[in-house]
């Protein structure tokens, strides 16, 4: 086991025509734009330098890194310096010796000498440069006049700023604004005066920074260093792994001393990521050791008891028998299960086939109930996959792009420092969303139009959109006519052509100008390469399906599909949805979205299984609940999912998991559904397994262990005794064997297997005999389904009207600092910029009701009603309030009602009819709520008796 270091080549690669150059007498050809350091790095000659990085665009201000050139005077700086054809350098020269150490002379002049007991020490550019050029002495002192004095900023949890360290390189400066895009760093002062500022010098925490690391990463000396690495030394061996948190799928070096994870640190070779990071994939990975990790399977017979620790084939037979007992009283439908969007894909396969083959029944969900559900089946409609057309870096070559229902700054921040290089680099941007998101207008960003629509109205809006394309004539004729189905797009033009779908018509139905949304359409439609980008402000809607629709409608009328730049891609929300989805976790389709009544699929999965399956599909989650309630479900397996949290309408959910007889959680934490169950099953993090997961780009990538699992069994390992002891033998050694599985059953993933996943890096399905390598882009030649089919969208209004009673709208999202229910983030220092939900609201609706900043306020719907602060803000416009749900004790979830898509049951999370007013603090439920998590005691073990 070693420490992985990644080749630093100095500047970044370029793109262009050969050039062929001498560098100390050996010839070295690259392409044209490369720098002179970059050429010698490729030939295995390593120039010294300080301010360059190959992550970063050249800036030659160390003057570390100077050449000569025949021919030419002076000694140039070999970062800034471009190959020309014949160009004869010299790297190593007695001049250029004198020259560089001289250079650190002066670097080390104004710095600590305090190696032995620094915390880079062992990993330090400095340190290393100053080897490098010899440097035996520094005849200018060390008195570190500059900077010895500088103040050292500890106001960020993650790590430190030591000014007294630095040299003034600008690399983090610069990582700032190239990378992350945040533009939160910059350099105050001048000459020695020079130093590093966040902000307003007010310190990183109180600036904009974002904390995604990149500057960190950038530094070439202790002046920032991450405070783990203070705490626990420099790693000894690394583990390359994916992030367990967003859709991205970042990969990262997890950097360790034995099982402790002493840094995460973005991989360079990362295709999703290319060696960016955000705050919680960076740095909040503490959960994963956290005192709350339950680490002993436990059972109890009532909800109302204490649990009881046991151990893990006592917890395996007590379930086993609970299901087997329930199917013998109620029937085999009478059980069911849910997976897991935040394991891997191999286990997530065994619980749906569990299930199927365990259970005998279909009766499987998966969070993408709760999200993305109406993209499985609306892309699947129209393009004929489930699944987005593109990769990440499609981005780059996208000139206007369309982002409807998603905050990529806060849900994808990887991703969306990419979308933001692409627009300061000229790309155009339509933003539709009822809030002002980061995106509209941000340090060298802005939308050139923010279609500010009410929530509810999307379809309308979108419509509107289509007849602008269709009216003016601004349609793809030859791409429809080549690759479009010529029926339904005659049937959808002339609907979209309807006089009630202008945006003159609709503009009294989403609020946007219909001069903004003609002007958005002539753009998206002749602005060259267009792109949508879309998340959950476009699926959890009663029209959720429908929007999806429209959103291919849009895509295919404008001949925006199957090349990069273009496409419509969904922005998945948690690191493994895809996967999931892929894996067979619906009730209606198996791996690879075939449907259960498919005879020909069901007779290779019976034939490798060797039991019989159902044809019929089983129930949805709400479909569960539903049962539960009537009496008629009673048994749950869920797989590393909170639905007591994550779903709408908490009453009706806890209301069906407390009339169950058996609930089963497995989880890394006493979760919120937790308090419903009668076994608990600790599971492992990511840090505590193998297996891959598929990103939103259909990215499948291995998550390797990096230590045991803190509970002694991975997840797949947990599925395993559970079906064995329900006499449903599965025999695997390893995750490898599963997906070995996978890929025999499921088209998509035939050619996927670890030792191609090893050799490529990362696989973009489908992989098969048609696309050995994989597919970046979806739909080149053909759509999947044959030709693309248009469907007619007509705007439905949601049920979920505002009333005298209830006169705001609801919308909810999620924030930067924290993932999802927050069972992980809360247990991090990401609770520093984020550590209650509160409640958005516009200063007109906040005046009107007597509403300061920090108040506390009553959220009532007619679901229920909870308690949060409200902070008045801009961003929201009058009519319509927001609130995250990352805090269970705030309730967000309360309120939310049981409409849902009109296809898939995904519930309308984004339109909830609501009144705030002014309280005195917590309400009835919350108080309820806090007496239910301190009566989660646990026994301590029960000694037998020798006989």
């Amino acid at each position: 086991m070693t420490l992985l270091k990644e080749p630093d080549f100095g500047t970044p690669a370029r793109d262009g025509a050969p050039v062929t150059l001498e560098i100390d007498g050996f010839a070295v050809t690259v392409p044209a734009g490369t720098s002179v350091m970059r050429a010698a790095a490729d030939l295995g000659v390593k120039v010294p330098k300080l301010c360059a990085t190959d992550t970063l665009e050249p800036f030659g201000s160390c003057r570390l890194c100077l050449v000569e050139v025949e021919g030419r005077r002076g000694t140039p700086a070999s970062c800034t310096l471009p190959v020309e054809p014949g160009m004869k350098v010299r790297t190593q020269t007695p001049r250029l010796a004198r020259l560089r150490r001289n250079v650190m002379e002066l670097y080390i002049s104004d710095h600590p000498l305090d190696c032995l007991t620094c915390a880079a020490n062992g990993d330090c550019e400095l340190q290393d440069m100053a080897g490098a050029v010899g440097l035996r002495q520094v005849r200018y002192g060390h008195d570190g006049a500059g900077h010895a004095t500088a103040r050292k900023d500890e106001s960020n949890p993650y790590f430190t700023f030591d000014g007294s360290k630095c040299i003034v390189c600008s690399r983090c400066v610069r990582a700032c604004e190239e990378v992350q895009g945040t533009f939160a760093l910059t350099i105050g002062g001048r000459g020695l005066a020079s130093a590093v500022q966040a902000g307003a010098d007010a310190g990183f925490l109180a600036s904009d920074c974002v904390s995604c690391g990149a500057c960190v990463a950038a530094c070439p000396t202790a002046t920032l260093t991450e405070k783990s690495v203070i705490e626990a030394g420099q790693p000894e061996h690394s583990v390359v792994t994916t992030c367990a948190y967003c859709g991205v799928g970042c990969s990262f070096k997890a950097e360790m001393k034995g099982e402790e994870v002493v840094r995460m640190v973005p991989w360079k070779d990362g295709q999703a990521n290319h060696g960016h990071s955000c705050v919680k994939g960076r740095f909040a990975w503490g959960y994963a050791a956290h005192r709350d990790r339950i680490t002993s399977p436990m059972i109890r017979a009532s909800i109302h008891e204490p649990w009881r620790e046991v151990t893990w084939d006592q917890a395996f037979a007590h379930a086993a028998s609970e299901i087997r007992r329930i199917q013998a009283q109620y029937g085999r439908g009478a059980v069911g299960g849910i997976t897991s969007s935040r394991c891997t894909n191999e286990e997530t396969f065994l619980v749906q086939k569990l299930i199927r083959a365990g259970f005998g029944n279909n009766n499987v969900d998966t969070c993408a109930r709760v999200c993305h559900s109406p993209t499985g089946y609306g892309l699947k409609a129209t393009f004929g996959t489930s699944a987005g057309t593109q990769d990440f870096d499609s981005v780059d070559q996208a000139d206007v792009i369309l982002v409807i229902g998603a905050n990529p700054t806060d849900g994808h921040p990887v991703f969306a420092s990419r979308m933001k290089r692409r627009l300061r680099a000229g790309a155009k941007l339509i933003v539709v969303d009822p809030r002002r998101i980061d995106l509209v207008r941000q340090p060298h960003v802005a939308a050139s139009h923010h279609l500010q629509l009410r929530p509810g109205t999307n379809v309308a809006l979108v419509n509107a959109l289509a007849h602008v394309i269709v009216t003016e004539g601004l349609v793809a004729r030859d791409f429809v006519a080549a690759r479009c189905d010529s029926d339904s797009f005659e049937d959808w033009t002339a609907f979209v052509a309807e006089a009630e779908q202008s945006p003159e018509a609709t503009e009294l139905l989403t609020g946007v100008p219909a001069g903004e949304v003609r002007a958005a359409a002539r753009l998206y439609a002749t602005g060259g390469n267009g792109a949508i980008y879309y998340g959950l402000g476009v699926t959890e809607h009663s029209q959720g399906t429908t929007m999806v629709m429209a959103m291919a409608n849009l895509a295919m009328a404008t001949g925006n599909i199957g090349r990069r730049g273009v496409g419509v891609n969904p922005l998945r929300g948690q690191n493994n949805v895809q996967g999931a989805c892929d894996m067979g976790s619906f009730p209606h389709e198996f791996s690879g979205y075939r449907h259960v009544s498919d005879d020909a699929a069901r007779a290779g999965f019976e034939a490798l299984w060797g039991v019989h399956l159902d044809n019929e599909p089983g129930l949805r989650i709400p479909n569960m609940l539903d049962a539960a309630v009537e009496g008629r479900f009673k048994a749950i397996y869920i797989q590393g999912e909170d639905i007591a949290q994550s779903d709408p309408n908490t009453q009706h959910v806890t209301a069906g998991l407390s009339a169950m007889e058996c609930v089963i959680v497995q989880d890394l934490f006493l979760n919120e559904t937790a308090q419903f169950a009668h076994v608990f099953l600790p599971g492992s993090s990511f840090l505590e397994k193998d297996g891959t997961f598929t990103n939103a780009e259909r990215r499948i990538s291995r998550v390797r262990r990096a230590m045991r699992p803190l509970a002694g069994l991975a997840d797949w390992e947990i599925t395993l005794g559970l079906a064995a002891a329900l006499g449903v033998p599965m025999h695997y050694d390893h995750p490898s064997q599963i997906m070995d599985e996978i890929a025999a059953l499921t088209p998509s993933f035939a050619g996927v297997s670890y030792d191609r996943l090893e050799r490529q890096g990362s696989i973009q399905w489908p992989c098969n005999e048609a696309a050995p390598m994989g597919t970046p882009i979806m739909h080149v030649d053909g759509f999947v389904r044959g030709r693309g089919l248009f469907m007619v969208t007509r705007f439905v209004a949601t049920d979920e009207r505002t009333t005298q009673r209830f006169p705001l709208i609801l919308t909810t999202g999620r924030i930067l600092a924290h993932y999802n229910v927050g069972q992980q983030t809360r247990r991090t220092a990401n609770v520093a910029w984020h550590p209650e939900d509160v409640l958005d609201i516009h200063p007109f609706d906040a005046e009107s009701r007597g509403i300061k900043d920090g108040d506390w306020i009553a959220l009532a719907s007619r679901s229920g009603e909870t308690a949060l602060r409200a902070r008045i803000s801009d961003r929201m416009q009058p009519g319509v309030v927001y609130t995250t749900f990352h805090h269970a004790e705030s309730g967000a979830n309360v309120v939310t009602t049981e409409h849902s898509d009109w296809a898939t049951n995904c519930p309308e999370y984004k339109v909830t009819a609501v009144q705030v007013r002014l309280s005195n603090g917590p309400t009835a439920w919350q108080r309820d709520h806090r007496q239910r998590v301190a009566a989660q005691t646990i026994e301590p073990p029960r000694i037998e008796a020798a006989e």
